[in-house]
């Protein structure tokens, strides 16, 4: 058993923390560092769960060295012998301490994946940072290790891929109770076919190419009902104008963040993802999400689906960036009972393949003991 240190930053809730520390808590030794806002969903998460943790507050960049400074605090006190950084402060105000103290390994998720080369050039050096102070990479799809090994320079030994796992039966055996309730408050008009969309509104997440899809439907289906979940982020603005400007008001809602997924997934007739290219998403845990939730989907292939999505297979999959090739995917969904059938059992049959929770916990403990 290893003393492992989580160490993430500016995260509310994220139930993977959850999952991997009820998973994993018998064969390994946590210790959590929280770096942002304090009092956290996670926070109480784990003083509920008696998991130690610290909370090192942290507003923007005036306090990076501060945060560098505590955490270095906290690693010296105490005697670590994994430290396992998520999201791009995390890693760059824990890995130097670390580093420096020469805690044996050290490992980062590569949570994105050409993000900084398409919007912002200066973060690259910091992912370069990030690749020389850690002795382990986890790559979450095969996309982000082709990555870093073909335009970072990563050697191929310091990278592990381990795609993320999911509790699948947390979202196949959901709540009906509850799901009545999610439909009640986000479709009190029983509107009907629903289209869901889970996506941070930014511009690489593709929604912009949904809106006209979705507006083509309505001219065959004027009862549609258009459901975009997560809804906030730098391209909002825009967002809130092609919806105000081409859909009728009543025929959507947008929801800023709700915490039972399972149910809200159970509120759609198709699912639709669709980011722009096939290397912006690094994985995608809504691909895998709405296939372990049984909802059609229709995608462009990005991140850990290019991995694993065939069309008409277990999903729709459809062109980038093409807003009539998703008008017409989501109608072959909702007119074809068959092809409907088909890609939901094959796409809910992968997941249990590749993406079970105990086949990722197994895959992280057993880097956290290399």
């Amino acid at each position: 058993m290893k003393n492992v240190c989580i160490v993430v930053s500016n995260v509310d809730r994220a139930i993977a923390f959850e999952w991997t520390v009820e998973g994993l808590s018998d064969r390994q030794r946590f210790t959590f560092i929280l770096i942002g806002k304090k009092g956290t969903y996670l926070a109480n998460y784990l003083k509920e769960k008696n998991v130690p943790f610290y909370e090192v507050e942290y507003t923007g960049k005036r306090d990076a060295p501060k945060a560098v400074w505590n955490v270095f605090g906290i690693l010296r006190k105490n005697r670590f012998d994994v430290i396992h950084t998520h999201l791009v402060e995390a890693t760059l105000y824990a890995m130097l301490p670390a580093w420096l103290l020469r805690i044996k390994r050290r490992i980062y998720t590569r949570h994105h994946s050409d993000y900084n080369y398409k919007y912002s050039p200066k973060g690259i050096k910091y992912d370069k940072i990030s690749n020389w102070l850690v002795t382990d990479v986890i790559a979450i799809s095969g996309q982000v290790k082709k990555l870093l090994m073909e335009r970072e320079h990563v050697p191929e030994s310091k990278i592990t891929l381990i795609p993320h796992g999911i509790d699948i039966n947390y979202f196949e055996h959901f709540d009906p109770v509850k799901a009545r309730l999610i439909a009640e408050k986000y479709n009190p008009g029983t509107r009907s076919p629903v289209i869901g969309i889970i996506a941070r509104q930014t511009h690489w997440k593709g929604i912009q190419y949904i809106i006209p899809a979705f507006a083509s439907l309505l001219k065959e289906y004027p009862d549609a009902y258009l459901v975009l979940a997560n809804a906030n982020g730098d391209y909002a603005g825009e967002i809130k104008r092609m919806l105000e400007e081409q859909l009728p008001a009543n025929s959507f809602c947008q929801i800023k963040y709700e915490y039972d997924t399972a149910s809200l997934y159970q509120l759609f007739d198709v699912y639709v993802h669709t980011p722009v290219d096939e290397v912006v998403e690094a994985f995608g845990q809504v691909y895998i999400e709405a296939l372990a939730a049984a909802v059609p989907c229709v995608f462009t292939l990005s991140g850990i689906a290019v991995d694993c999505m065939e069309d008409r297979k277990n999903a729709m999959v459809v062109p980038h960036c093409d807003s009539e090739a998703v008008f017409q995917a989501i109608r072959t969904v909702l007119t074809d009972k068959e092809l409907r059938e088909t890609i939901c059992k094959n796409g809910t049959q992968l997941v249990h393949e590749r993406f079970s929770l105990e086949l990722f916990l197994s895959r992280l403990n057993e880097l956290y003991n290399k």
